[in-house]
């Protein structure tokens, strides 16, 4: 008995020595993916007052305001909740109706080039803008909220934006994108007048954009535990166990997650076609590339009369790429805090990182496109360390004291 007890603690030891002995090139991975090699979120030239207190406070106020809404009952936090890691934990969204997509966190947003599940907005403000007059997600429209600025917000609006315009001989309700009406009177307005509630608009994007570029991750069980291998802390071994190490393994290596979920982030930035199943009607399931088409054909884009960049500071817009292959391609999302908001993919198909890690496995063709993966040599335990992997990139107490501000 006694050998036999000698015996697994042997081979527990053993285990737990093979799987931290990583290599040379493994240990130069492991150290890309430190949140500690996070730069600084870079400046968006296109909104010259994020770096404000007073954009940040204001952005801060109409987050969490459901005044901007048809209903009055939906705010951005609605769906980006920071007790839910700034998502909704919903398949799809759910605002004044349902949506189509997944609700992506906007925590880290701040790095994103393209925002949402196909790109189709190219700062934080002006993806800020994008459901606000959304139907499904605020079905508001930009007239009434230049209202709710003028009447809760004048002060704090003209502090960092100048003087706001007279409202009072416009309709109550106008838009170019809302119901009917709602565009006839928008085309009833002057230009003039449709320019001058428009930048309101794109104003309170930018605010919004202020504060959700404060919000970032904190480090997780992973971070801690490769800076304590990088420095020869023995004692951060005890940091992931033996299934959590094979899964950081096969992730930097024969699983070839680290292709997308890259650097510290944990994603390339990029889009990329892997056979999910389609979800939505045409054209959305085309994915970035309709996504391209969208963002160029934006008035609140890096180069929209909106915008605060010069032209020669819209390099990510002016050469964007296009072309076939991006067909059913959707952004590589970060995979940090990612066990603690299934389900999974730009529609919620999948409802767990097993099953997330066994598609990738199983690399199925496209419906839309051609997909990227290619079938992974990974067996039952191999799928099941990865998805305990995926659960060591979580800070759970990520945002605690997030609270909406008092009105």
């Amino acid at each position: 008995m006694r050998r036999l007890v000698f015996f697994c603690i042997a081979a527990v030891m053993a285990a737990s020595a093979v799987a931290a002995d990583w290599n040379g090139n493994e240990r130069a991975i492991l150290a890309t993916l430190r949140l500690s090699q996070l730069p600084p979120v870079p400046a968006d030239p296109s909104n010259r007052v994020e770096g404000k207190p007073q954009a940040v406070a204001l952005g801060r106020q109409l987050f969490f305001d459901p005044r901007l809404s048809s209903n009055g009952k939906v705010s951005c936090a609605s769906c980006h909740d920071p007790k839910q890691q700034f998502q909704d934990g919903r398949a799809v969204g759910q605002g004044v109706g349902t949506g189509i997509r997944r609700t992506m966190p906007v925590t880290g947003s701040g790095y994103s080039a393209f925002l949402f599940w196909d790109g189709r907005k190219d700062s934080l403000w002006a993806q800020a803008l994008g459901p606000l007059e959304d139907a499904a997600e605020h079905g508001g429209n930009r007239l009434a909220f230049a209202r709710v600025v003028q009447q809760h917000y004048r002060n704090e609006y003209e502090a960092l934006f100048g003087l706001l315009p007279d409202l009072r001989k416009l309709p109550s309700d106008a838009s170019p994108l809302g119901t009917p009406q709602q565009q006839a009177a928008w085309q009833a307005m002057d230009k003039a007048s449709q320019q001058e509630v428009s930048r309101v608009f794109a104003n309170i994007g930018k605010a919004l954009a202020a504060y959700e570029k404060t919000l970032q991750f904190k480090a997780s069980r992973l971070d801690r535990y490769i800076d304590g291998v990088l420095a020869g802390d023995k004692s951060a071994e005890q940091l992931l166990t033996v299934s959590e190490k094979n899964g950081l393994r096969l992730f930097i290596g024969a699983g070839r997650c680290v292709t997308c979920h890259a650097g510290p982030m944990l994603t390339d930035q990029q889009f990329h076609n892997t056979g999910i199943a389609p979800h939505g009607p045409m054209p959305q399931v085309l994915g970035r590339r309709a996504g391209i088409a969208k963002v160029l054909a934006d008035e609140f884009n890096c180069l929209g009369p909106f915008s605060d960049a010069k032209p020669e500071q819209c390099g990510e817009l002016r050469f964007i790429a296009d072309g076939p292959a991006l067909e059913g391609a959707y952004k590589t999302p970060s995979l940090r805090n990612v066990a603690l908001r299934p389900p999974y993919m730009h529609a919620g198909q999948v409802g767990s990182l097993a099953e997330v890690v066994a598609h990738y496995r199983a690399a199925p063709k496209a419906k839309i496109g051609k997909s990227e993966l290619e079938r992974l040599k990974l067996g039952e335990q191999d799928v099941r360390d990865m998805a305990a992997f995926l659960a060591t990139l979580s800070a759970p107490d990520q945002f605690p004291a997030t609270q909406p501000p008092s009105r």
